[in-house]
Parts: structure tokens; sequence; C-alpha cells
């Protein structure tokens, strides 16, 4: 099994003629058939009103982001899939229930975490 990053920005949403409650509720039901498929680790939303930090190691707190994660954004779903066909089935029934094609990436294998 291999953790799977199934995710989309927020701007990538298709919400023509569709209420944004019928979309949280169609994607809600897909996390619920993750979790009894006994697949689903973490999902949710970054919450766009807060800013982000980084943190030195020293505990220097400064704002902003790396130049390069200027845009994380979105919805994110962490599952444990067999293989990467599951991981993509499962992120093509987001894509509907989200109305938006979702990337997905693999998770390294790091026996210690």
């Amino acid at each position: 099994m291999s953790r799977y990053l199934i995710s989309f920005p927020s701007g990538a949403m298709d919400l023509t003629g569709t209420d944004l409650r019928t979309v949280a509720e169609d994607a809600h039901a897909v996390v619920a058939a993750a979790k009894a498929a006994g697949v689903w680790v973490f999902g949710g939303g970054i919450d766009e009103s807060v800013p982000p930090v980084r943190v030195a190691g020293d505990g220097t707190v400064t704002p902003g982001t790396y130049p390069q994660t200027a845009r994380i954004e979105g919805g994110y779903s962490v599952l444990d899939c067999a293989d990467r066909d599951a991981a993509l089935a499962w992120a093509a029934r987001f894509a509907a229930a989200c109305r938006c094609a979702q990337e997905v990436r693999v998770f390294g294998d790091d026996p210690e975490s």
C-alpha cells in the first residue's frame, strides 16, 4: 500500500450552474466511500483566510512562503491505496464530485514515519 495525495487548486472548480452546497455534499459522499473502503487517511481544505508563515530552526517566524509554494490552496486528500490505478480511480471520483481535475502524487515510502 502507498499513500497518495489527491488535490486541486481552489480556482480549478467549475461551479457554473452548480450550487456549492451540492458540490460539498458530493465530495463528502466520496470521502464517506473512501472511509468505508478503508483507504481514507486525511483530507481537508486549506484555510485561505489565514496567511502562511515559515518557521526556522531557531523558532523565528517569518510571514509568507517559499516563492515556489506561494499558491498552495484548495482541497487535499491523502489515501492509502493498493496501487496507482486505485488512486487514479479515487481521483476520478473526487474530480466528478468537485467538478475539476485532480492532481495525483505518491508519497515516498518512509518506514520510520
